[in-house]
């Protein structure tokens, strides 16, 4: 269901984090559906289930998820954490392209770049 990748610099929680966001805002994983529990989900990665607790707290913090005792954690039905998150990457978007057009860059050079990157994700 998640894919990490063991030789990036970036956190396996991180990766996580941003793997079941993504889910979430694509709609790949429904509002109030069920996530795996933090052990299975450490199990079927193969990873310590303190890594997989630290992304479920992060993802509970900023409202991806909610947790219930006793039950388990699920997405979020407030859409607001999601929109929320998908505002801060548009922020982030325009802060980059602003610093590279300070930089010289062209614009045919950023859509080229965007278009990679875009298409790099279909395969």
């Amino acid at each position: 269901m998640f894919t990490l990748d063991y030789k990036s610099r970036l956190p396996i929680y991180e990766q996580l984090y941003k793997s079941i966001t993504r889910m979430a805002a694509l709609g790949a994983i429904d509002h109030g559906e069920p996530l795996p529990s933090v052990r299975a989900l450490a199990q079927e990665l193969g990873v310590n289930p303190n890594t997989v607790q630290k992304a479920y707290q992060m993802l509970e913090r900023d409202g991806i998820i909610c947790s219930v005792p006793g039950k388990g954690s699920f997405i979020s039905s407030d859409s607001s954490a999601i929109s929320q998150q998908r505002e801060i990457a548009g922020e982030k978007m325009e802060e980059a392209i602003r610093a590279a057009a300070d930089c010289g860059i062209q614009k045919s050079e950023v859509i080229t770049k965007v278009n990679n990157i875009f298409s790099g994700r279909d395969e």
